[in-house]
């Protein structure tokens, strides 16, 4: 990490979650899997934050001033949809002064691939 920047990933679900295994289809998940499983999606179940996420992903690293016009909602807005996907670990923020810079996180997109049953 370089210096003066601070990471802010919250994440919702520990590497121990659902995500972390076989496809839903291949061994029935247990009621505390499902639970969590179904945190990530919720977070994804809003079209503002898959158009979030797609703008960011699409970029590779999106500053939050940088989402207003293309979302057409306001910072306060953006902000609490940022803190959703970030505290489902879907994607990762550096603080750069008064503004933070939202990149995807990869892995954790992948992972909810594969448990879905996709590869």
């Amino acid at each position: 990490m370089a210096a003066g920047r601070n990471t802010r990933t919250i994440p919702l679900i520990t590497a121990s979650d659902a995500l972390c295994g076989p496809p839903i289809t291949d061994v029935p998940l247990s009621e505390a899997d499902a639970a969590a499983l179904a945190a990530v999606l919720a977070a994804l179940a809003d079209p503002v934050r898959l158009r979030l996420i797609s703008i960011v992903g699409a970029r590779g690293e999106v500053c939050s001033c940088n989402l207003e016009q293309p979302l057409g909602k306001s910072q306060p807005t953006i902000s609490h949809h940022t803190r959703v996907l970030a505290r489902a670990g879907l994607i990762e923020g550096d603080k750069r002064g008064k503004w933070t810079w939202w990149r995807i996180v990869p892995d954790r997109l992948a992972a909810v691939r594969q448990v879905l049953g996709g590869s």
